[in-house]
């Protein structure tokens, strides 16, 4: 495998820090300048990252070593087939995250939004360093700026709700990394003397007992709580109180991506696909997954607030990775691998048009919600596409990725695993489809003027609200165009996650 040597990947992580430092210093005085540095940098990231795409599709990695902390610990970047995957989906979603949040943020009249767009924007340099990461210590050290960066995302209101929210996430996050994973990544390093990652998986051929390659690897899954695998979940829902672009793109892209990328990283590269498949680790992460994928389909079904229903299906989402990657098989891992992207588009176009409502009729309960089809029709349509891509029904992305999943149960003779997910497959439509059914076959419920100025949105008639939100429209309507596009491209984005497994398998 040819290596190519080049700065463009740090170049596509350092964008977004120049650009939160010209948002800083623009502030209050010039808004449309400050958000025009944050198009502009979403816009250059991922041009930056396309523009390696050619590379990687002709099997080459791309490389860069930034800083050397010792002989054997530098800060480096390598980009291979599943990095680029990952750093695409972030960045291109990020140009219409942008869009959404200044709709949504002015719509709201939302407060510190200088801050607000600064602290994304170093979040998405956080995440595209851990998707171009080398080694774990590379990967440790963006994983936590991307942790503490999104904290005053979560805390944005300010509210008591908020900051307790916000004190929850980075407890979780904050915890677990440096409890569980940071000491899994020194035990590695002691064990194995590298943090590389490799194709064959680094702990394959080191000194380390069976029964320390276990430990190493609990305490790996446990300290990626970015991920929500039960029981280190509950600051996902938490998270929910920070403004909807905050859950769109960090909340169902950015931060748990990275939780299950990284999850990804260290099955895949850091123990290997055989050690796994030997001590049977493999499985008992799936049954690990599993139990997370059904527990949270059903408290998704008890939650009336549109935001938390939506929080837990991502919960259940993130598992459906975790359990592709976890069944080592080649359909399994491809279609965990496809399903970082694919669940994206679907998942991004839910939270948008949970913000959208809000900011229009500021309704956050999902028994709020019958009639709404009248009054956003184009709002209610992308969610009845992003609803059924979660389902997984053709021609939608979600049906491609539960599908490969499925086969590789099948590949892997766990057909326990295809029950799974075929109960999870009811559950999501129990919790999605009544919304759906509610927004455009029944009737809106009375209303009552509002007597606070909060609710300066408010409508006395029945026609659409949409146009004045066009700015958070628009994106929602292309994410969901997206959902639907992603089943046609599928192919292609086969070809990409085959770039992955090929050379696992291969052992190249």
């Amino acid at each position: 495998m040819q290596t190519v040597y080049s700065i463009t990947p740090s170049l596509a992580v350092l964008v977004s820090l120049i650009a939160a430092v010209l948002i800083a210093i623009t502030g209050e005085r010039n808004k449309n300048l400050r958000e025009f540095w944050t198009l502009l940098a979403s816009v250059i990231k991922f041009g930056l990252v396309l523009s390696m795409l050619p590379l990687v599709l002709e099997g080459k990695v791309i490389e860069q070593e930034i800083y050397r902390v010792t002989s054997t610990m530098p800060l480096s970047f390598k980009i291979d087939a599943l990095g680029m995957l990952f750093a695409l989906t972030a960045s291109f979603l990020w140009i219409l995250t942008s869009i959404y949040a200044i709709g949504y943020m002015r719509g709201n009249q939302e407060k510190n939004q200088t801050r607000f767009f600064a602290c994304f924007a170093i979040a998405l340099s956080a995440t595209m360093g851990v998707a171009f990461s080398a080694n774990l210590f590379t990967t440790f050290i963006f994983y936590e700026i991307l942790s503490i960066s999104t904290f005053p995302l979560v805390a944005h209101k300010g509210t008591p709700e908020a900051l307790g929210g916000a004190k929850k996430y980075l407890t979780y996050l904050l915890a677990t990394s440096i409890g569980f994973q940071l000491f899994a990544i020194i035990m590695t390093y002691d064990y194995t003397g590298t943090l590389e990652f490799s194709n064959t998986g680094i702990f394959a051929n080191s000194r380390a007992s069976d029964t320390i390659i276990i430990i190493t690897f609990i305490l790996f899954m446990a300290g990626i709580a970015k991920a929500g695998m039960m029981p280190f979940h509950a600051w996902l829902p938490a998270a929910m109180v920070a403004p909807t672009p905050v859950s769109a793109l960090l909340h169902a892209v950015a931060v748990v991506k990275t939780g299950v990328f990284v999850v990804a990283k260290v099955v895949l590269h850091i123990f290997g696909i055989e050690l796994l498949q030997r001590l049977g680790l493999g499985v008992a992460l799936a049954y690990v997954a599993s139990f997370t994928i059904i527990m949270a389909s059903v408290i998704a079904l008890t939650q009336d607030n549109l935001k938390r229903r939506l929080a837990y299906s991502t919960i259940g989402q993130l598992s459906y990775i975790v359990l592709g990657v976890a069944l080592l098989s080649t359909s399994a891992v491809t279609g965990g691998i496809m399903h970082i992207t694919l669940h994206a588009f679907g998942k991004i176009t839910l939270f948008f048009c949970a913000g959208a409502i809000y900011v229009a009729l500021h309704k956050t309960e999902v028994t709020q919600l019958d009639g709404i089809g009248k009054k956003m029709p184009f709002t209610m349509a992308a969610f009845t596409i992003g609803s059924l891509s979660m389902i997984g029904i053709p021609p939608l992305g979600g049906f491609v990725s539960k599908f490969y999943i499925l086969q590789g149960a099948v590949q892997a003779h766990e057909l326990f695993f295809m029950l799974v997910l075929s109960i999870s497959t009811v559950l999501n439509a129990c919790y999605f489809l009544p919304i759906v059914y509610a927004a455009f076959f029944k009737d809106p419920l009375p209303e009552k003027a509002p007597h606070d100025s909060h609710h300066h949105n408010y409508h006395h008639n029945s026609g659409s609200v949409e146009r004045q939100h066009i700015l958070m429209v628009a994106p929602l309507v292309l994410t969901a165009i997206g959902a639907v596009v992603m089943f046609f491209v599928s192919p292609y984005l086969s070809d990409v996650v085959r770039l992955v497994t090929s050379v696992l398998t291969g052992g190249k």
